[in-house]
């Protein structure tokens, strides 16, 4: 079995493959000062909940993009599970050309998506990640990746609007019943969804001029994907899970059985 760990700014995605099959995956918040044993015995709990002995894993890949919590997890694993972890960086296999001026500075996350996404669907492809911050990702044909925009997330930009306006509510995002509001909380829905799908698109239709390539699929990731997808009319497919797949790809190019 492999464990595969996602660390992101808001949550950590946990996933223990069999081969091809995903037998469990799970998330927790991530919080930089948790110590290895803490995490360890999360990891422990998760594990038994799902019938899985640590001996039966053989090995573990990562991907940080929260390098005060990276130390913990590394040193949790080796201590719960007995396997000195991947983690994805420089060295690291991937089969993609980074055309970044500065390949370092290309978060691991988003080449281990770029990877699960050619594994799963093929290039061209652009990748919506619906994180702490909506990113997108363009790969071309040829397995370059070319690049991509940064863009404020939906949580976080809800968080900013309850936070500075004093006498709107603090709301759950969710799809309104329509786009005129009648109500604050309605309108406030209305603006936070609504206005993400019109980014998406727009983002997107602008993405695909500059690439200048033909079937170009559009994949979204990450927690809010599934709502934005739903009236997006530029997204094709939805994997909330296309990082733990991109970590098991990466893994069986680097493998060491």
């Amino acid at each position: 079995m492999l464990l595969a760990i996602d660390v992101g700014n808001t949550n950590i995605s946990i996933g223990v493959f069999k081969d091809d099959v995903l037998l469990g995956n799970w998330r927790m918040s991530t919080i930089k000062e948790r110590t290895s044993d803490e995490i360890g015995m999360f990891l422990m709990g998760l594990f038994n909940q799902a019938g899985i002995r640590p001996d039966e894993i053989h090995d573990a890949i990562m991907c940080s993009v929260v390098p005060p919590a990276t130390h913990s997890i590394v040193n949790a694993i080796k201590k719960y599970v007995g396997r000195n972890p991947i983690l994805v960086g420089t060295g690291v296999k991937t089969g993609i050309n980074i055309k970044y001026e500065n390949p370092r500075e290309v978060g691991s996350d988003k080449i281990v998506n770029a990877v699960g996404a050619l594994k799963l669907y093929g290039g061209p492809v652009i990748i919506v990640d619906f994180g702490t911050a909506t990113t997108f990702c363009a790969v071309n044909s040829k397995r370059d990746y070319l690049g991509g925009i940064i863009c404020p997330g939906i949580k976080i930009s809800a968080e900013a609007l309850f936070d500075k306006a004093s006498i709107l509510p603090r709301i759950e995002i969710a799809k309104p019943k329509r786009i005129i509001g009648r109500t604050t909380v309605s309108s406030m829905q209305s603006g936070i969804v609504y206005g993400f799908v019109g980014q998406v698109d727009y983002i997107v239709s602008l993405m695909k001029k500059e690439m200048g390539e033909d079937n170009i699929k559009t994949v979204a990731t990450g927690g809010m994907a599934k709502l934005i997808a739903a009236e997006s009319k530029s997204i094709d497919i939805v994997n909330p899970l296309l990082t733990l797949e991109g970590l098991k790809t990466v893994y069986e190019l680097n493998s060491r059985v």
